[in-house]
């Protein structure tokens, strides 16, 4: 059996909705035991839907899940806790005594009111990491607002650059804020856990969902802050490299073609009909400057044949092109299956079902680090009896020390 790389490392999380939880999963992904501690109610996100999976029972027991939950949670085990409650709080300080990470998206001062203030927590266990996410950061003048993803994407900046005009500003078809936190808290509690083999000691992981898009901002940032700029929605083309962008073709389906060199400049321009020694084209400057002009000739030479027809031509000529795919097809194409980014698991109650696989591949596995390790996200509580009685086990030599 492979071992899998964080297979040495147990993960509490109390987080909920998909930040926390994404950031959770990854570690899942690569083998840490992730306990999800989950009120009685369930994580908000297990009634985020339709769709849902599984069934209402006979006696009106709603064991549903929404795809939503699933998402973010395989590979994870999961136990009900009321923190509201003496009980409740005594397993969560059990589980975090044993913890190598603890995961957490409460608003700032949640914790502390349950009496588990971050500083607490680490002299409950000075080895453990807090992954620490917050909507807007856990301090300055906003930091005590409640955190959604549409809403940072929004103040964050990124709907402005989003959509086909600055007059529309355009969400991000997935909650790419929430997901990028996560992302960053992921890589956070790596570098926190490899400092602690230095140091024996860990701390507290935070970041936000502010901090995650305006990390994201990339060469729109730097256009703000060096430039002066204020970069806004260019719609489906690069504001700073033409073409590139997105084309229709004669049947009305439409081809990405990303012409990032002037290399390529040179095998582009005669496959739609272009002289590539075009002196209003002479280099990418000029050819962003005129874009419209440029982008017009594209599309009047691209008209004459459909999107499989000039996604074959490209790539032929080894120019960077591609199709515009829903998501049935990709799930279905055969690129995808290969990468190990389609699993099968085997959920209690809804039976098989096939979900996203992770993201990354390691040399020796022949799909992601969790090759052997895919397991359904868990239903509610499913496994709160069997970490009971394992966090019994663990204290009963102490017990009998004494």
């Amino acid at each position: 059996m492979v071992r899998l790389l964080l297979d040495d490392l147990l993960v509490v999380d109390v987080s909920r909705a998909l930040a926390g939880p994404h950031a959770a999963m990854m570690l899942a992904d690569m083998g840490a035991r992730v306990i999800k501690v989950e009120p009685p109610t369930g994580d908000d996100s297990r009634r985020w839907g339709p769709p849902f999976v599984g069934e209402v029972s006979a006696d009106g027991h709603d064991e549903r899940d929404s795809t939503y939950f699933l998402s973010c949670n395989r590979n994870k085990q999961s136990v009900v806790a009321d923190l509201k409650t003496p009980a409740g709080l005594s397993l969560l300080r059990r589980l975090v005594a044993r913890a190598d990470v603890l995961c957490e998206n409460f608003r700032p001062g949640v914790l502390a009111r349950l009496g588990l203030d971050h500083e607490g927590l680490l002299r409950m266990n000075p080895r453990l990491i807090v992954l620490s996410i917050t909507g807007f950061g856990h301090d300055g003048p906003d930091g005590d607002r409640p955190g959604y993803d549409q809403i940072a994407q929004g103040e964050a900046g990124l709907m402005s650059l989003t959509g086909p005009r600055p007059d529309e500003p355009t969400r991000i078809g997935v909650p790419i804020a929430d997901l990028l936190a996560g992302m960053y808290g992921a890589f956070g509690v790596l570098a926190a856990l490899h400092e602690r083999e230095v140091t024996g000691r860990g701390r507290i992981v935070r970041t936000s969902l502010l901090a995650a898009v305006v990390g994201a901002h990339s060469f729109q940032g730097t256009a703000t802050t060096v430039a002066g700029l204020t970069p806004m929605a260019s719609g489906n083309h690069h504001p700073s490299i033409a073409p590139y962008g997105l084309f229709r073709c004669s049947d009305g389906h439409a081809v990405h073609i990303a012409v990032g060199s002037e290399a390529l400049w040179s095998r582009f321009a005669s496959l739609v009909g272009l002289s590539a020694n075009d002196p209003r084209f002479a280099n990418n400057a000029a050819r962003v400057q005129r874009r419209e002009e440029l982008k017009a000739l594209i599309q009047h030479g691209l008209a004459s044949a459909p999107a499989d027809h000039w996604a074959a031509v490209l790539r032929r000529a080894g120019v960077p092109a591609g199709l515009v795919r829903d998501l049935s097809q990709v799930y279905s194409w055969d690129q995808t299956r290969s990468q190990g980014l389609v699993i099968s698991v085997d959920h209690p109650v809804a039976g098989t079902l096939t979900l996203p696989g992770s993201p990354l591949r390691f040399d020796g596995n022949s799909h992601s680090g969790a090759d052997a390790h895919n397991e359904a996200p868990p239903t509610l509580g499913q496994h709160t009896n069997a970490v009971s009685r394992w966090l019994d086990e663990q204290d009963r030599p102490a017990e009998d020390d004494r």
